[in-house]
């Protein structure tokens, strides 16, 4: 599956108490915050608890949280009318471009 058909398919199950473009934004937002938040609970838990062994359980439910965190993003890149395969492609052609010059450790968006 590519992104565009992600995106297409994922979309499909948006539902929103509201159509207005501003409550879209912060929703899917707050979500999108949300999501992440439980990936790294996850992930703290793994190393608290588990001291960074990941069992194959604990791998299925940070897939599942991952997936949802890739539900919000796709969701909110198409509030923002922006194909997710532009996001993942700017993403590559962005991070390529750090690695090239040596800035991937450094610090702010635009070095």
């Amino acid at each position: 599956m590519d992104f565009t058909e992600y995106q297409r398919l994922a979309s499909r199950t948006a539902t929103y108490l509201q159509d207005d473009q501003i409550f879209r934004m912060m929703y899917l937002s707050m979500g999108l915050a949300g999501e992440s938040g439980e990936v790294i609970e996850k992930v703290k838990k793994i190393v608290r608890n588990d001291k960074g062994a990941i069992s194959d359980e604990k791998r299925e439910a940070i897939r599942n949280e991952l997936g949802d965190v890739l539900w919000y993003i796709s969701e909110l890149a198409r509030a923002f009318d922006i194909p997710l395969e532009q996001v993942v492609q700017a993403n590559i052609q962005k991070i390529t471009d750090r690695a090239a010059r040596g800035v991937i450790e450094s610090e702010g968006d635009n070095r």
